[in-house]
């Protein structure tokens, strides 16, 4: 097989687990009401989004452990790994009775998802070189807007006497665990990771000191975090806020709230993964101006879901957002290859992870509780919106380093440029 052709076939071995990933996580939200009928204990909207940030606190804590050991060991192994093990949790969330059975639950989520979205972006920005990168990381996102997009629709499972929200988690587990096998077999670390592994290494103190003291870097950790405040609250309250504000059932709510942004989404990642890619053959910065454009779209769109006074309108903004979150989304890693090493890139993202998941845990508890307040939607959507606005601003202040052609494995890198290479 052609190096092209295996590059590619990384990124759809990878898909369907980019799809689980999200499926397993999006399904609580949009089974909201089911869950808390079934464990009365959960109470306040404060403990739910309590819950879902104590998925996003351990998950955020270990993701630089996750790109750390995707860095200095198999990518591939870390993985397979993960997937198994949180197909595991994913089962066994359908069989608690207790709010404190599933925070364990949710924690063990965190533990093992932590693992996979480092190592999972590094392999393929490892067999794609800069003029398909974008595209590769797109055409995973677009995996997992997937997911997000038929958890949507488990709303209506949760609602349907036959089968239920246990069932929905206990049937994604076993898929999961079942679909590690072929995984294992099928997927390989790129050419030149063996070495890469077997030779001494840099130790969790010295990575993250060269990380945190690289400017470029820790600009674009803030880039991250501040759009994906927003996104975390549209993902994991809108179900139920749509369904609050509108007077829908649970199914058409879980539906609305995810299947046509997500579907944005994925028709933004197309459009910003290829304009990217081909900016970057007359600029530099190609990727960095795509990647502003889709954070200037999210920002009126978050603005006007806050404001909608119908269900329709309400769609309309979360579509903007989608198209914007696409554009975003699919040049994070290809603009992380940009300012630091081939071989810190699982550990750079896993603490863009950190400090993202972290705050994104913060706003879902905010949000509950500014819920619980009786807080406006649209001055809680404007502060998002806001937040927006000022990390287009820190985007456009990265210096890159100037991508070179060169052999597929792990020795490729970027020639630097001027005082930002590490």
């Amino acid at each position: 097989m052609t190096p092209t052709r295996t590059a590619w076939l990384v990124v759809l071995l990878l898909c369907p687990v980019a799809l689980l990933n999200y499926l397993d996580r999006q399904m609580l939200a949009a089974m909201k009401f089911s869950v808390m009928g079934d464990i009365p204990t959960i109470g306040t909207e404060a403990n739910w989004g309590r819950m879902l940030g104590q998925f996003k606190w351990v998950y955020a804590f270990l993701s630089p452990v996750g790109g750390y050991l995707a860095d200095r060991y198999s990518r591939r192994t870390v993985i397979c790994g993960s997937l198994f093990v949180w197909s595991a949790v994913t089962w066994a969330t359908g069989h608690v009775t207790t709010y404190d059975g599933l925070l364990v639950t949710r924690s063990l989520m965190g533990i093992s998802e932590a693992f996979y979205i480092p190592a999972a972006l590094a392999l393929i920005a490892d067999y794609h070189l800069g003029r398909t990168r974008s595209r590769a990381v797109g055409m995973h996102q677009m995996a997992i807007y997937c997911g997000v997009i038929v958890g949507g629709f488990s709303g209506y499972v949760a609602d349907s006497p036959g089968l239920g929200w246990r069932w929905a988690f206990g049937a994604c587990g076993l898929f999961g665990m079942l679909y590690a096998l072929p995984l294992t077999l099928l997927l390989r670390d790129a050419p030149g990771r063996a070495a890469a592994a077997d030779a001494p290494g840099r130790s969790v103190v010295q990575s993250a000191r060269e990380l945190l003291t690289n400017g470029s870097f820790v600009l674009l950790v803030l880039y991250f975090t501040l759009p994906a405040l927003a996104a975390w609250v549209v993902r994991d309250w809108m179900p139920a806020i749509l369904k609050q504000q509108f007077g829908i059932s649970q199914g058409l709510a879980g539906v609305s709230a995810t299947l046509y942004w997500q579907a944005a989404a994925i028709v933004g990642a197309l459009v910003g993964g290829f304009l990217a890619d081909r900016w970057m053959l007359r600029s530099e910065r190609g990727r960095i101006f795509t990647s502003a454009i889709g954070v200037s779209l999210i920002v009126p769109a978050i603005a006007g879901v806050g404001h909608s006074g119908t269900l329709v309108v309400a769609v309309a903004f979360l579509v903007l957002f989608g198209l914007g979150w696409g554009f975003f989304d699919c040049n994070n890693m290809p603009i992380l290859c940009q300012v630091v090493r081939h071989d810190l890139r699982a550990t750079g993202y896993g603490i863009m992870n950190m400090v993202s998941i972290s705050c994104g845990g913060v706003a879902d508890w905010g949000f509950g509780a500014l819920r619980d307040a009786r807080v406006p939607l649209d001055v809680i959507f404007g502060l998002f919106s806001a937040a927006a606005v000022f990390s287009v601003v820190l985007v456009l202040l990265l210096r890159p380093r100037r991508e070179v052609a060169g052999p597929l494995g792990a020795g490729q890198t970027e020639a630097p440029r001027g005082d930002n290479a590490p």
